[in-house]
């Protein structure tokens, strides 16, 4: 497996190099709407600490991602109205992953409604900040 690179996309986003939509950030992970949405609030939660993937996360890390990611399909689900919630991770090329920054999709769903597939329409930048301004004020709700 290869090492981390941490001039990964993800990386920047953490150094502030790169924008993004941020919904949840505590001292250990942060979350950001995909820019690429397979479903409106889709978002990406990365642990703060550089990790390539599920491979190679510390263990304690990979489960406060997974905490975030639950709070974050809570929220979600009440931001979105959504019927249900998809939660993807991918590993290593063959696995799909495509950034090499462990990040969990979480993705809201309403029956019937289709994902759109990956990397296949860049939503405009208004509505991932209302979609990000909904989903964070749903976070402190609760």
């Amino acid at each position: 497996m290869a090492s981390y690179d941490p001039n990964n996309v993800f990386a920047k986003i953490l150094r502030g190099e790169v924008p993004s939509y941020k919904v949840y950030e505590d001292d250990r992970a942060f979350a950001f709407l995909d820019i690429m949405p397979r479903s409106p609030g889709h978002t990406l939660v990365i642990p703060k600490a550089p990790a390539r993937n599920i491979l190679d996360v510390a263990p304690d890390d990979l489960a406060h991602v997974m905490k975030v990611a639950q709070k974050i399909a809570k929220a979600a689900m009440k931001a979105f109205e959504a019927d249900g919630v998809t939660v993807q991770q991918f590993s290593e090329p063959a696995g799909g992953q495509v950034v090499f920054h462990l990040h969990v999709h979480v993705m809201p769903r309403k029956h019937g409604v289709a994902l759109k597939p990956p990397a296949s329409v860049k939503e405009d930048p208004a509505v991932l900040s209302d979609q990000a301004a909904r989903l964070a004020a749903a976070l402190v709700e609760g």
